[in-house]
């Protein structure tokens, strides 16, 4: 029985180190990847490549003809497709010989007897189709799990989709059953349990599926930051109400962010401060520009053109000379952190692309022409 333990935590053990993260580098106009420790695990060797996704990533040595890497650099798939879209659930959309298809992990085409229009990324064991003018849900063996009745659907987020019908938003889990009805003018995806919508200029909550209503609100923001809390606009004005709907700050600022370690970046006459969640100035307003927190205590912050981070007391601890804008090289993503993340943050000094660890100190001096997050 020791011998057998032995043996599985060996192999998980094994398994954790194949698959660990890695940041997409380009140095000397060659893309590689490196670990967290600042060591390339795959040599900077191809002429462009993209970030991991499931353990494979695209890649090309001509930047014409593209395939699939594992996380040691060997080829998985070979370089033989026109374009490629990363994979998810087991599943890549890929361009050859100006058809677009899908394959599996081995490169074989798969699914090919989907009944759509147009071939969509798969997220989350689901893929959108289109027949004629309307959408529906297939999943990864190509069973349409949701009929193509809606005019609109955005892909699955935290178990549930958003769909417009009859020209009136709702939200559907992946058997097209409804936790929120086709009937608003607008709704947020599902977050920590959290449901923005709009019937007209009301703005509110649906809790326990029924709408309430914001009093004066003009626009709500979502709760894919904080579970408690989110920020609202009032008379032109940002305030935060809680997840029950009620205004727990009033709306004085001119912009807010969200509320991370109880802390939040708010903008009064141009400038930007934290407060905490009753409302109380904790960090003064003296800020240009500030970003939210992360889970690491630090916050982006400028007094002029370059960032410079923060501590939840307000002490700048790595000063400011960066830039952090939220993309490297690739899309510029939805919620792409400016700041830190697992002790990491990605930055900009002057020309080149580095990452800093919470002291300040940049990752093994190594400098690249561009850098992504760790995947």
């Amino acid at each position: 029985m020791k011998l057998k333990c032995l043996l599985i935590v060996c192999l998980i053990m094994g398994f954790s180190g194949f698959a660990q993260e890695l940041a997409l580098a380009n140095q000397d106009g060659k893309y590689g990847y490196i670990t967290k420790t600042g060591d390339w695990q795959i040599n900077p060797s191809f002429k462009v490549a993209k970030n991991f996704s499931e353990d494979l990533a695209e890649a090309s040595n001509d930047g014409k003809t593209w395939g699939f890497i594992n996380r040691k650099g060997e080829w998985v798939i070979q370089p033989a497709f026109d374009k490629t879209k990363e994979f998810n659930s087991g599943i890549a959309v890929v361009l050859k010989d100006k058809e677009w298809f899908y394959i599996n992990t081995k490169g074989e085409p798969t699914l090919t007897n989907v009944t759509t229009e147009k071939l969509y990324d798969f997220k989350d064991g689901y893929s959108i189709i289109r027949q004629g003018d309307f959408v529906g849900f297939i999943n990864t063996k190509g069973e349409v799990v949701v009929p193509a009745k809606f005019k609109k659907a955005f892909n699955f987020e935290n178990g549930y989709a958003k769909v417009l019908e009859n020209e009136k938003w709702g939200l559907i889990d992946p058997t097209g059953n409804y936790l929120v009805k086709t009937e608003y003018d607008g709704v947020s995806n599902f977050y920590n349990g959290n449901i923005v919508a709009n019937l007209g200029d009301n703005h509110g909550l649906i809790i326990n599926n029924e709408f309430k209503v914001v009093p004066g609100a003009e626009d709500i923001w979502d709760f894919s930051n904080n579970s408690e809390y989110t920020y609202a606009k009032k008379d032109g004005k940002m305030g935060f109400i809680n997840n029950k709907g009620e205004w727990v700050i009033e709306p004085t600022y001119d912009k807010a962010r969200a509320f991370i370690n109880g802390l939040a970046p708010v903008m009064k006459d141009k400038t930007w401060g934290y407060i905490n969640p009753k409302g109380e100035t904790v960090i003064p307003f003296q800020y240009r520009d500030a970003e939210i927190f992360s889970e690491d205590g630090l916050a982006p912050v400028k007094s002029s053109k370059l960032w410079g981070f923060i501590n939840t007391e307000g002490k700048l601890v790595i000063e400011e000379k960066y830039d952090i804008t939220a993309g490297g090289f690739s899309i510029f993503q939805k919620n792409n952190p400016k700041g830190f993340l697992n002790g990491l943050a990605r930055v900009k000094e002057k020309k080149s692309w580095v990452y800093l660890n919470t002291k300040g100190e940049v990752l093994k001096n190594l400098q690249f022409e561009n850098l992504e997050l760790f995947h």
